[in-house]
């Protein structure tokens, strides 16, 4: 079988997939320094948090970069168009980057981050409708193999950000490796500038084009930017306690949530069919929640046991403070995505052949079991090294990114898809919105939780990860459970509010 390369493909698409490659390994070399910076003491060039702070601060970043695809789509489609709201996204999280760099205290940090959520807020889901826009609507085929190359950018990205940005931050000062994010973000929206013109018409136009609407949308995103802006420098100047903010946002989440589906559900154009589908996606949503608030502990819970509780001896004598750097185990999880997504996807066609493949339900069950025993394993690796009084081998940490890995392409790759098949067409815009505010949630949890569990001494961590363990795979089989009864409300059809 031939191997799909970009010549068979629109020019563009080699355009956004270069594009979203720098736009993740910006990203993702962030996130792979964020908590290790906030932790680490003055003296060795960090911020000197106490972990609870830092995992609330962890946790409302990458919650806020998912909040931020909402107006970020809206600002697009309004009045940027996809094509300018991808050079402007690219542009902020660039010189959010540079401004991470600079030592000018807690303002200029928290504003770096603000800046950086703006950025993935606007050039994220807009690089992704620009690559299905590519293909006309006959070439579903064509398109899904374009998905397919640029998902392969998205997690190149990631897996090359810890390794560089890691190396220099952890080897040579973290606001290096912030800068190296930086530069590298500005690189890229460079390449994008000069040669976006290939994209032709794509992404080019948005709705408003009246003087007077785009007049009045300017003033309206004006108006929340301006709010935005007080709330970020009281939260800088007035020095709020993270946790009680990250509480606050974490509220405004489940409100968001429960008004989308409220609104969804009190419309009286669904009949009964469409709101049993609607019910189904409030249910796998909740399931992407749960599972996202284990996975994205890589940034946090993982990452600050890789750093002060694994033995990284291992090519030590490269490196000046003898050790590997910490934000490497970052890599693992987007390598395994790598390598496995193709194992999955052809296994997933062959039980489909058979008739034997699972249904989005059961394979989300499975999704959560499979995150359970990554941290049921998490608990072994503690307590064994406990008990023999040392560091835990970096083997667990690898083991368990396997894990959670397996669990991601169980839940990742089709949930999305489950999402917008379900969504009635009337609504299927606040449906995709409730998939970024289910990260968005899940994203919050995870910075809390690794702050609840960095505070912990190693002999009370077993304890800890045997909770998660037993959440993730009560729910998992309590999933299972219902599959049967999530798949008949799935299954619900009407002639006005199901997609065929």
């Amino acid at each position: 079988m031939r191997i799909a390369s970009f010549s068979d493909h629109p020019p563009g698409l080699f355009i956004l997939f270069a594009t979203e490659a720098w736009e993740r390994f910006a990203y993702y070399g962030i996130r792979a320094l964020l908590i290790l910076f906030m932790t680490s003491p003055l003296a060795a060039g960090g911020l000197e948090f106490d972990t609870a702070t830092a995992g609330a601060i962890y946790g409302v970043f990458t919650a806020s970069v998912y909040l931020m695809s909402l107006p970020g789509g809206w600002l697009a489609d309004k009045l940027l168009g996809q094509q300018r709201a991808v050079l402007w996204g690219g542009l902020l999280i660039g010189g959010g980057g540079l401004l991470l760099a600079v030592p000018g205290g807690l303002p200029v940090f928290r504003a770096g981050l603000l800046v950086i959520s703006l950025g993935v807020g606007l050039l994220k889901p807009n690089v992704s409708v620009m690559v299905g826009d590519l293909y006309p609507p006959e070439a579903s085929a064509r398109r899904d193999a374009g998905f397919s190359i640029f998902y392969f950018g998205i997690y190149l990205g990631a897996f090359a950000a810890p390794l560089v940005v890691g190396t220099l931050g952890e080897s040579f000062g973290y606001r290096l490796g912030f800068a190296a994010t930086g530069v590298a973000m500005l690189g890229g929206t460079l390449f994008y500038a000069r040669i976006r013109g290939r994209l032709g018409a794509v992404g080019r136009d948005c709705e408003l084009q009246a003087p007077e609407e785009r007049r009045r949308g300017w003033i309206a995103t004006g108006s929340l930017g301006a709010a935005m802006l007080l709330t970020i420098l009281a939260v800088g100047l007035l020095r709020l306690d993270m946790e009680a903010v990250a509480a606050c946002l974490g509220a405004i989440i489940g409100a968001l949530s429960l008004g989308f589906f409220g609104l969804v559900l009190r419309d009286r154009k669904l009949d009964e069919a469409a709101r049993r589908r609607v019910i189904a996606i409030f249910v796998l949503c909740a399931c992407v929640a749960l599972f996202i608030s284990g996975l994205e502990q890589a940034g946090s819970t993982m990452n600050l046991f890789a750093r002060d509780f694994t033995d990284r001896s291992f090519m030590g004598g490269f490196f000046a403070a003898g050790q590997h750097p910490a934000s490497w185990y970052q890599s693992v999880s987007p390598l395994y995505v790598l390598l496995l997504s193709p194992v999955f996807a052809a296994g997933w066609m062959r039980l489909s052949r058979r008739g034997l493949e699972p249904s989005a339900p059961v394979k989300f069950g499975l999704s959560l079991i499979l995150l359970g025993a990554s941290f049921a394993l998490m608990a072994l690796a503690v307590t064994l090294a406990v008990q023999h009084g040392m560091k835990a081998a970096p083997g667990w940490l690898i083991l368990v990114y396997l894990l959670q890995t397996l669990g991601e392409l169980c839940i990742g790759p089709i949930g999305l898809s489950a999402i917008t098949g379900l969504a009635p067409r009337s609504h299927a815009g606040r449906m995709m919105g409730m998939w970024f505010l289910a990260t968005a949630a899940g994203s919050l949890i995870a910075g809390l939780v690794g702050g609840w569990m960095g505070s912990a001494q190693m002999a009370a961590m077993p304890a800890r990860f045997l909770g998660m363990a037993g959440i993730g795979v009560v729910a998992g089989i309590a999933m299972i459970l219902l599959s049967g009864a999530i798949v008949r409300l799935a299954a619900s059809r009407s002639a006005q509010g199901a997609r065929p």
